[in-house]
């Protein structure tokens, strides 16, 4: 599920994900969609951007989080968001990348995290 309120991003990292053999279950503009809809699609990794209107990728990965525990969240963000980096870190998010993303580093990113319980 990729989670960011840039049409462009979320095509960007769909187009990036499904290159590497990820299927793409959602795309939601805001961190209330996500919320909405994880139930019903069960993604095995959400990308959430960290800045959003309304409710921002820190509050929407807690209340995922709470509701879903088991969740696996990698955060993405602008440079110079350190410090929501860490905040969203310690809240449980399983990894984060810094735009402008990477193809090399998204894909090793989500192995890596898919991979975290195996």
């Amino acid at each position: 599920m990729i989670v960011d309120d840039s049409g462009v991003m979320r095509k960007n990292i769909r187009t990036i994900l499904e290159r590497g053999n990820h299927d793409v279950v959602m795309e939601v503009s805001d961190g209330r969609e996500v919320l909405q809809n994880y139930i019903y699609y069960n993604p095995d990794i959400v990308t959430m951007d960290i800045s959003m209107p309304g409710m921002d990728g820190i509050e929407a990965l807690q209340g995922l989080l709470k509701v879903f525990p088991g969740a696996k969240v990698i955060m993405i963000s602008a440079m110079g968001q350190k410090a929501q980096v860490l905040e969203a870190i310690r809240y449980g998010a399983k990894s984060y990348l810094v735009k402008p993303i990477e193809a090399q580093k998204l894909l090793s990113t989500v192995t890596n995290v898919i991979n975290l319980d195996h």
